[in-house]
């Protein structure tokens, strides 16, 4: 799970993953997902240092421990290969066979999406969530105007995606070696393991992403009443 964000865009002092929804913090709302599958044996959490006593916070009040906290790195891609690093002894011997790679600041993801996705990463090798788009245009070269509608079949990207472990750590350490920074774990594997089939599972409508202030009060609005 990446939590190495910040509050910029946001206006806010600190980290956005840290900002409370509903009375706990985004990122405790991340975590009670997964932490509660039984499909998923480990949780990497990736945090910047200065925030790891916040994080530390966070797993002493809203969770019953087990997760393990690494620092990550300058950008999301080396913040991604210092968790797949954390799991690489567990991934060599066969104690891992997938990964779901999570930004926790999406934290109304469900259980039932992580299970969809992890569930076609085991079968087809690798899996990503996404919604199809029709509200988009293609612009002009030089940002001027408008050309004509996007293409078609366009899909919003969301987390968390999800991939066959040995092959996801392969194409991280070859993308570190290259110092490729990808936008996000599938355009990874597309560059460094295109033999890898990547199938695309229905997003959630309501599986925002906090980047906006606004976008924390539609998750207040959004979020389910109770426990995740």
């Amino acid at each position: 799970m990446l939590a190495g964000g910040s509050g910029t865009r946001l206006g806010a002092e600190r980290n956005k993953v840290y900002l409370p929804l509903r009375g706990r913090p985004v990122l405790a709302w991340s975590l009670a997902t997964f932490a509660g599958m039984p499909e998923v044996g480990a949780v990497v959490l990736v945090v910047r240092e200065p925030d790891r006593p916040l994080a530390e916070q966070v797993l002493a009040e809203h969770t019953a421990g087990g997760v393990e906290v690494v620092v990550g790195g300058r950008t999301r891609q080396e913040s991604e290969l210092a968790g797949l690093r954390r799991l690489a002894a567990r991934i060599d011997a066969g104690a891992v066979d997938a990964v779901l790679v999570h930004d926790a600041a999406r934290p109304l993801a469900t259980r039932e999406l992580a299970s969809s996705v992890l569930a076609a990463a085991r079968a087809e090798g690798g899996a990503v969530p996404g919604l199809w788009r029709d509200d988009l245009a293609a612009a002009a070269p030089d940002g001027a105007g408008l050309v004509g509608p996007s293409p078609d079949r366009l899909v919003a990207v969301q987390t968390p995606q999800a991939f066959r472990a040995a092959p996801l750590l392969a194409a991280y350490e070859e993308a570190a070696a290259c110092g490729f920074v990808g936008t996000d774990t599938a355009s990874c594997m597309e560059r460094f393991a295109p033999d890898v089939p990547i199938r695309w599972v229905p997003g959630d409508e309501r599986n925002i992403k906090i980047t906006y202030a606004h976008d924390l009060l539609v998750a207040e609005h959004a979020a389910p009443i109770g426990t995740v």
